[in-house]
């Protein structure tokens, strides 16, 4: 069988990336070009700016990949495109630009989900072992999944309002940290104690999560306490925020390890790049008797060796978009294993 390359793009948000990937499963080359110290300046990420500097960029990007790759244009075998979900300007930039590509080198065109990217984002360097039980978490979903194979998916349970990556964010800034808000909750965090109180997440037995309530107590209890003219320990309580939030994650995982019997687990998403989640889940993987595996840091953030490799099980199938595919700002990991 001859190997497979997919030139694969992502600009679902503030990095414009592309990624050559080989049978799905190695990284020939890969670039990405973030925007975050652009948007720090604005506290987060403008969508005007963002869908701007992708279209300034995306050119110099593929230029470097290619620079950088083992394979010329002639050699790629299909261009992929991350179309949904994200911010729809941002996204239009990678699917018109994927769709010309296609056009001037007459290659088929793949469109890919973007959380389903961070899924599959395990295959990089790595067999997955079926059934497994996969958690994505990121600052758009919150997603607790069966995986029979690479293409047969069942959700289990998902966020029902906010996600965790979301509220992350948004906790970072009630505490006036800078912006990505993410890393900066860890960090403070490590310096804390876990000595607030506060409410647990969707404490059931459920595989849902939610989010907003603990989000909305965080904000009610600073806004109060300043109005009082108390001092908020921030290291206190972004530990006891993350603690809080990641412990009940990981209770709902430990639930379906019980449940399901399934003794494979992947994470992924941008959230798994936390340390702590990260070890907690390894921990509770240890004592279940369940392989853990998750992605390389550089792969669990924004990436198109992610877009690559879940394009590649379309590739197999010859499930190829048309040229009148377009951009959507929403489309749920649920909504889409229907869809497919």
């Amino acid at each position: 069988m001859n190997d497979v390359y997919i030139l694969a793009i992502e600009t679902s948000c503030d990095e414009t990336s592309i990624a050559i990937i080989k049978n799905g499963q190695e990284v020939d080359s890969l670039t990405i070009l973030t925007q975050m110290d652009t948007h720090a300046n604005f506290g987060g990420v403008v969508p005007e700016i963002a869908s701007r500097m992708h279209a300034e960029n995306i050119t110099m990007v593929l230029e470097d990949t290619l620079r950088k790759s083992s394979v010329d244009m002639d050699r790629i075998d299909a261009i992929a495109v991350t179309y949904a979900p994200g911010l729809l300007g941002s996204l239009l930039v990678g699917v018109e630009f994927a769709k010309t590509l296609c056009l001037v080198y007459n290659k088929p065109l793949i469109a890919v989900n973007h959380t389903m990217g961070h899924i599959l984002a395990n295959r990089i360097d790595y067999e997955i072992e079926y059934p497994s039980l996969a958690l994505t978490v990121s600052g758009g979903h919150t997603d607790l999944l069966v995986m029979e194979s690479e293409t047969d998916m069942k959700i289990l349970g998902s966020s029902i309002d906010d996600s965790i990556g979301e509220v992350f964010d948004k906790i970072a800034r009630v505490l006036d940290m800078p912006y990505p808000g993410g890393p900066n909750i860890e960090k403070m965090a490590l310096k804390g104690q876990n000595s607030y109180k506060l409410p647990i997440p969707m404490n059931d037995n459920t595989y849902n999560f939610s989010y907003s309530g603990l989000k909305s107590y965080i904000i009610n209890l600073v806004h109060n306490e300043k109005q009082r003219g108390n001092t908020i320990n921030k290291e206190d309580l972004a530990c006891s925020f993350q603690t809080t939030a990641v412990d009940e994650l990981v209770r709902k995982v430990s639930l379906a390890i019980d449940n399901t019997g399934i003794k494979h687990f992947l994470l992924s998403g941008g959230v798994s790049a936390n340390k702590y989640l990260r070890n907690k889940l390894k921990e509770l993987c240890k004592i279940k008797g369940v392989t853990f595996h998750v992605p390389e840091f550089t792969y669990c953030t924004d990436n198109a060796a992610m877009i690559g490799c879940a394009a590649y099980p379309l590739w197999k199938e010859k499930k190829f978009a048309s040229m009148d595919l377009n951009a959507k700002a929403s489309e749920s990991i649920k909504q889409y294993i229907e869809k497919n």
